[in-house]
């Protein structure tokens, strides 16, 4: 008699270890790495904030004060000196003494150097009232405000700003003793030992054009400031 052959019953499912269950991002979902990515384009977008300077903020009216030649930096210093013993920083805001960076040429060398764009004059911000304008007008080495009499005008917002933009310029201009007309030796480059007449001096990039004689005709040579000496 054969008997019936069980087969093995299957393991049940339910008992059977299972891995654990791995979360699939769906796509409406933002992972920190998707965030991160995100925050960086971010700041690859942002222009970074330049700091203005202090006097851009400064809230009065801008008023021109004359001063004995030299004595601009000193009498800045005084000022402000005064505003402070005298309590006067809600009427009298800051004082300027307009400056930018010139290159000099001397003895054939380049050097950087701080020049006064206006020598003799002083800038001030300030409300002008009886008593700013007093401890202004008798501060040492004043010799008045720039204005009818003895009323201060204040200068236009449009020059104001060009001044100060001409300040803020970090690349130095070229500054020589140099115009139209003067006559130059050229001691370098091909044309050196030649004489010269300057026709053209461009600041900005340092160079100058000079009419020199060749063959009986006037040539014009572009040049640098230091490839020259004055006659």
């Amino acid at each position: 008699m054969n008997e019936d052959k069980k087969e093995p019953e299957a393991e049940n499912e339910s008992t059977a270890p299972q891995a654990d269950a791995v979360p699939v991002p769906d796509g409406s979902q933002t992972t920190s790495v998707d965030k991160a990515e995100s925050q960086t384009d971010e700041d690859k977008d942002k222009v970074p904030e330049v700091p203005r300077p202090q006097y851009e903020k400064w809230p009065g009216e801008w008023y021109v004060l004359h001063t004995y030649s030299g004595y601009e930096d000193a009498v800045a210093e005084s000022l402000k000196q005064r505003i402070d013993s005298l309590d006067m920083q809600d009427k009298i805001f800051g004082v300027l003494v307009p400056k930018e960076n010139q290159i000099e040429i001397r003895s054939g060398k380049r050097r950087t150097v701080e020049k006064k764009i206006f020598p003799g004059y002083v800038l001030v911000n300030m409300n002008v009232t009886e008593d700013s304008w007093y401890v202004v007008r008798n501060t040492p080495n004043v010799t008045g405000f720039i204005g009818s009499g003895t009323v201060p005008v204040p200068v236009s917002q449009a020059e104001i700003q060009t001044i100060l933009k001409r300040m803020a310029i970090e690349e130095p201009k070229y500054k020589i003793d140099l115009k139209s007309g003067d006559l130059v030796h050229i001691n370098d480059g091909p044309f050196k030992s030649y004489n010269g007449t300057v026709s053209e001096v461009d600041e900005e990039r340092g160079k100058i054009k000079v009419l020199v004689s060749i063959f009986g005709r006037e040539t014009p040579v572009e040049l640098d400031f230091l490839q020259v000496k004055k006659v």
